[in-house]
């Protein structure tokens, strides 16, 4: 209550003052309750599992929206959004749907050859610029903390000879633009180099850490995923510690794209790195399947590598969590 001066009567301010303290106090206790619980359970204090949506779909849309308490059922913390076209997300009602099933989400994205950053167009460079502030905008009004994918150079197009300084120069003026939009809204921007068979321009960890270092944005970092590592890196340890803080995302895949823990991917590695480095982001399961025929076509899953999406899902994220147990990340 206010007195006549315009500032609050003693007992009113000490009620108030008490009242806050009180609610403060109850966050703390409840906030440490989780953190011990998961502590003694030894899981790492901060690490959320997410799962691709790719998995089960081919294209984001209202259609998927089933998929957040699917996901959530299962024990995942988050789903993976991928934007193709932001034009085509209706955010309001994503967000509504997130928030009735209980579950956060990430943003992946990517380029295209219409709106590749490598180009010598500077028309279709500001289409690139265009379409992942898009993204950044998406990625805020979701809640989501990161974008994250292939977001310097159009995958799939290889052009017979690796990156040029030139096309390094227009991607990194390019990104660095992003990142700096960026800035204040709470979203980390993360590139994932990928294998040399969908991408000429990032294949490693060591070159996704020079990159950013040029970039020299804070919110400019990296996503790392095991599919791509098991093929351009010597191990799994090594290429993680280097990344370290710069770290943002992170996909546990199988060598073959099926159930993480089934394959030939060093997962005592991928989780001794992860440890190292105290790693406290996400840990996403990505994998596609024949039965979504435009992914499987893009990504050459010819067969049946897994007896299901949801077995990929479900034993995929039990695993992870058995390997986050034996290798606590905080």
């Amino acid at each position: 209550m206010l007195l006549h001066g315009g500032t609050l009567s003693l007992s009113t301010y000490e009620r108030a003052r008490c009242h806050l303290t009180t609610h403060v106090s109850m966050l703390m206790e409840r906030d440490l309750s989780v953190m011990t619980f998961r502590a003694r359970a030894g899981v790492g204090l901060l690490v959320k599992f997410g799962v691709h949506l790719m998995l089960w779909t081919d294209r984001f849309g209202e259609k998927a929206y089933s998929l957040f308490e699917k996901a959530k059922s299962m024990g995942f913390d988050g789903v993976e959004i991928p934007v193709t076209d932001p034009s085509k997300v209706n955010v309001s009602k994503t967000r509504r749907a997130l928030g009735d099933a209980g579950i956060t989400c990430t943003i992946s994205a990517g380029l295209s050859p219409k709106n590749n950053v490598l180009s010598a167009s500077k028309n279709v460079r500001t289409k690139g610029i265009k379409h992942l502030k898009q993204c950044v905008d998406i990625s805020k009004e979701l809640g989501s903390d990161v974008v994250a994918g292939v977001l310097y150079a159009a995958w799939g197009v290889l052009v017979g000879r690796g990156r040029t300084q030139k096309e390094w120069d227009r991607s990194i003026a390019a990104f660095k633009e992003v990142c700096r939009y960026a800035q204040g809204m709470g979203v980390d921007l993360a590139v994932e180099p990928v294998n040399r068979f969908e991408v000429y321009f990032l294949n490693t960890a060591t070159d996704a850490v020079k990159y950013i270092k040029a970039v020299d944005e804070p919110n400019a970092k990296i996503h790392l995923d095991t599919f791509h590592m098991n093929i351009e890196e010597k191990n799994f340890y090594d290429p993680i510690v280097e990344a370290g803080d710069m770290l943002a995302h992170f996909h546990a895949c199988e060598n073959d794209r099926g159930v993480p823990g089934s394959g030939n991917v060093n997962w005592d590695e991928v989780y001794r790195g992860l440890s190292h480095i105290e790693y406290k982001r996400w840990v996403t399961i990505e994998s596609f399947v024949p039965d979504m025929k435009e992914m499987a076509a893009m990504t050459a899953i010819w067969r049946q590598i897994a007896p299901s999406s949801d077995a990929i899902a479900s034993d995929g994220l039990k695993f992870l969590k058995e390997m986050e147990r034996k290798y606590p990340f905080a």
